[in-house]
């Protein structure tokens, strides 16, 4: 029961993750957030299906590695947007 339980809490925060990415929001930072809890739900999903399992956990660092890399190029483009548009809207961000 406690198994399911995870799992249902685990969906929910995947779920509440998209919803806040699809809804449209103003900000680049809050879009950026929500795809990083996106990530933390399908890591605890991995975490909780590879324990299960009893696999090795070596998937779960090349998935860190990779979500750390997609978190430091989300904050580098929000820096580059900040100081070039000194804000970070994106109705002021022109993708022309």
């Amino acid at each position: 029961m406690m198994v399911l339980n995870m799992w249902l809490i685990i969906l929910m925060m995947f779920i509440f993750g998209n919803m806040i990415f699809i809804s449209k929001h103003k900000h680049l930072l809050i879009v950026l957030l929500s795809l990083e809890f996106i990530v933390l739900s399908i890591f605890f999903m991995l975490l909780l299906y590879l324990s299960f399992m009893e696999y090795n956990m070596y998937m779960l660092m090349i998935f860190l590695l990779f979500s750390v890399c997609e978190g430091a190029l989300g904050l580098s483009i929000l820096v580059s947007m900040i100081r070039t548009h000194g804000n970070d809207y994106f109705q002021s961000f022109s993708m022309l």
